[in-house]
């Protein structure tokens, strides 16, 4: 179809100062300019559909390898089309809307099936190495059975590439892989029964989504399958979530213990943290390493012995069980020292929940022989997002990066969470 809006007007600088500017990458800002320039251009004369629909694709090729989502990019194409549709409000010589609104739902279907591909690409590798993460793991337990979901996630996306219905991912959620253990075996090992509800509720919208794209697979709606797709990915991550949770609870409970505080023993740090480092990568989560140190412990033993000592250190465990999930982990690195692991959770949260840690502790007085004792401590931590399958070398290198935090608390002042 031939398209003429070349008595519009378009101010190409107001447009790229309100919908480009505040939304693209700086690195990518002149490169991105540039296209709009031959998008103007384009509108300014007599063109055809295919070539401002190619231009657009070049668009959007480049915003796919430069990583800005397809949101930003729909935005701008709404933006340009609300745009002309003003400029037909304010002259009459241009009166047919509907071709515009033709126009641009062309332009956003083309960009949307672009990255549609792109995302599903993407989905398939990164279920590889979830995969992988799971079949690494030294002790499998519930969260082996999340493998048989990420197969099934990825033959969806695989049939929405290729608009296949014939051989559809199964859709009734108690039939799936998953499914079947889930509402089979799973009742008995997922104790927690607001846990379990919890996973069987969310487990069945994901099948409702993925019913939803059945219905629309060879129907060229790829922005809404975009969208659903997107849905079943974050919905599939949260089950994984869950489960990575209550296997690390399996794991904490067979990690031998420190008989004089109850934390866990040292010696099962290796495993347990490449445990927990597998499981985030499985389920695209971050999780929280934390060194803690007691500040001025030496003094406390000298000054009051070692058994009252002793007693301020089974008190700081207690105060960090108390004040975690059942998930989290305290390992007891050696003397003062000790190393919190916190699954699932970002810096933010993380810190959080260790600044609540180091008040509680602070306000602890221990009564001993006559004495009224307190302690602080002093708390580095770090922020890891699992991107790749694990390496022995990772332990030491982010326990180093923990310490160097812990020495800036102690550094600036001690009774402090240093991120």
């Amino acid at each position: 179809m031939k398209y003429n809006f070349s008595n519009a007007n378009l101010n190409f600088e107001n447009f790229i100062d309100k919908h480009i500017f505040c939304v693209t990458l700086p690195s990518t800002e002149g490169v991105v300019t540039g296209l709009y320039k031959k998008v103007f251009s384009i509108l300014s004369r007599e063109f055809y559909e295919d070539e401002l629909i190619t231009l657009y694709e070049e668009i959007a090729r480049y915003k796919i390898n430069n990583e800005i989502p397809y949101t930003i990019m729909s935005n701008e194409i709404y933006a340009l089309k609300n745009m002309l549709i003003g400029k037909l409000n304010e002259n009459v010589i241009y009166t047919d809307t509907v071709k515009i609104l033709h126009l641009f739902q062309d332009i956003n279907n083309r960009v949307a099936h672009l990255y549609l591909l792109e995302y599903i690409q993407n989905l398939i590798s990164s279920n590889n190495v979830r995969k992988s993460s799971i079949s690494d793991l030294i002790e499998k337990n519930i969260i082996v059975h999340y493998e048989s979901h990420l197969v099934w996630l990825s033959s969806l996306a695989i049939n929405i590439r290729d608009k296949q219905k014939d051989d559809f991912p199964e859709l009734d959620d108690t039939a799936c892989e998953f499914g079947v253990w889930l509402h089979g075996d799973a009742k008995q090992i997922i104790s927690n029964n607001s846990k379990y509800k919890n996973i069987v509720n969310i487990h069945k919208n994901l099948h409702l989504f993925a019913l939803k794209i059945f219905h629309i697979i060879d129907k060229g709606e790829y922005h809404t399958l975009i969208t659903y797709l997107e849905k079943c990915e974050l919905i599939s991550l949260s089950i994984g979530t869950e489960l990575a949770l209550l296997d690390q609870i399996l794991i904490n409970k067979k990690v031998t213990k420190d008989s004089l505080t109850g934390a866990l023993n040292r010696n099962g740090l290796e495993s347990v943290f490449e445990s927990q480092y597998e499981l985030s990568l499985a389920t695209s989560n971050s999780f929280v390493i934390a060194m803690c140190d007691l500040d001025f412990f030496k003094n406390i033993n000298d000054t009051y012995g070692h058994v009252a000592g002793d007693k301020l250190l089974k008190l700081f465990v207690n105060t960090v069980k108390e004040n975690t999930r059942n998930s989290d982990l305290i390992i007891r690195y050696g003397g003062e020292e000790f190393l919190i692991i916190l699954p699932t959770i970002h810096a933010e949260k993380g810190k959080e929940v260790l600044d609540n840690i180091r008040h509680e502790f602070s306000n602890i007085v221990l009564e001993f022989n006559d004495e009224r004792i307190s302690a602080t401590v002093s708390i580095g931590m770090i922020e890891i997002e699992p991107t790749v399958l694990f390496k022995k070398s990772f332990i030491d290198n982010y326990l180093i990066q923990a310490d160097k935090k812990l020495y800036v608390a102690k550094k600036n002042g001690r009774n402090r969470v240093e991120a």
